[in-house]
């Protein structure tokens, strides 16, 4: 057996979005004040494990949820591109009407022609390759303890799949990530062995907050909540 270090992919909180924007990688949007009570309590339920190596997706929403857990553990996150929200052709439309969106706009269903890679958005494969790149470095950083990654939902839930080998094609309501949840990833050595989920913020979602936002037949959703 070698050195076991745990890597944690956490998502963000709750983000101040009323106008059901999907705002992918544009900047301004922050965390509700929901957003910050579920950063503070991931802070306080895991402040007190081996962590000593953070990093995070630049985009604000991303850094204010790590901030109390930094503030907690006396770190400094490493900001790191790798970790940020996936792009995508649907970047600030307003997804507020759900399916009428498509039925008022129907040039936005070009977009969408190949579920598999997908067609609207950056390539699942390019998604899990910077993604894991980074889980890497983090481990390696953080030998023999543990490291907190902020990220996004679909990057998260894209390295999981690559992680358990299962395919990239899935629906959005289907993905186990909810906000400022944990998908902790365990190694032995270099060797990854286990994949956990937890969700120390899970009893502040609201209710009919848990699934992904809208989606079409696994449409763009990154990110409405």
């Amino acid at each position: 057996m070698g050195e076991q270090t745990i890597v944690h992919l956490l998502r963000h909180g709750e983000v101040h979005n009323p106008g059901g924007v999907l705002y992918g990688r544009l900047d301004g949007f922050h965390l509700s004040d929901l957003g910050r009570r579920m950063a503070e309590r991931v802070a306080e339920t895991i402040g007190g494990r081996d962590i000593v190596h953070l990093r995070t997706s630049p985009l604000e929403r991303a850094q204010e949820t790590i901030a109390p857990l930094a503030k907690r553990l006396g770190l400094t996150p490493e900001l790191d591109r790798r970790v940020i929200e996936s792009s995508n052709k649907f970047q600030g439309v307003n997804f507020g009407s759900g399916a009428a969106t498509f039925l008022k706009r129907p040039a936005l269903l070009r977009h969408m022609y190949n579920p598999r890679k997908p067609s609207w958005g950056e390539p699942y494969d390019e998604i899990a390759g910077r993604m894991v790149a980074a889980l890497h470095d983090a481990r390696d950083a953080a030998r023999g303890h543990e490291a907190v990654v902020v990220s996004h939902q679909l990057p998260i839930w894209t390295t999981r799949l690559f992680l358990e080998k299962r395919s990239y094609l899935h629906h959005p309501k289907h993905r186990q990530c909810t906000l400022c949840s944990l998908t902790s990833v365990v190694f032995d050595g270099d060797r990854m062995v286990q994949v956990r989920y937890s969700e120390p913020a899970g009893d502040l979602i609201p209710v009919g907050d848990r699934s992904a936002p809208f989606s079409a037949g696994g449409a763009p959703d990154e990110e409405r909540p």
